[in-house]
């Protein structure tokens, strides 16, 4: 499972470097907007509207790009908040079809294990400890 949970690491990493570059792009693609709306003299509600929806989804992308990130290196590092963290980033994903669905369905699978919840310093449950093992 120590596999596992270093290859889930480096995934959720990977995903939150790309968060970062698509937020950042959005951010440019924003900023270009708006001095280009602001040189064509054509900065009505429309084109400001246009410029928001860039920034907003920009700055989900972004943080939720940084929050991936540091989740990722954290569970290289078995930090126990980890696991967690990335329990509740594994929710949205799943409606990122199809690469989000998969690395959520991912993170479920090697984080809800016994074996992982032992490595991030969690007890199992008494009542899912199978009859006859300590």
């Amino acid at each position: 499972m120590s596999l596992h949970i270093d290859v889930l690491g480096r995934l959720h990493a990977l995903w939150g470097t790309l968060g970062l570059l698509t937020g950042a792009s959005l951010f440019i693609l924003a900023l270009g907007t708006h001095a280009a709306l602001d040189d064509l003299e054509l900065s009505g509600p429309a084109g400001q509207t246009a410029v928001g929806i860039f920034v907003a989804f920009g700055s989900a992308l972004f943080f939720g790009g940084l929050a991936a990130l540091v989740v990722g290196l954290a569970l290289g590092r078995r930090v126990p908040a980890a696991r967690m963290g990335a329990l509740l980033l594994a929710v949205p994903q799943l409606v990122l079809a199809p690469f989000g669905t998969a690395l959520g369905v991912y993170t479920f699978w090697v984080l809800l294990n016994d074996e992982a919840r032992r490595a991030f310093g969690r007890a199992v449950p008494r009542h899912l400890v199978p009859v006859g093992r300590p």
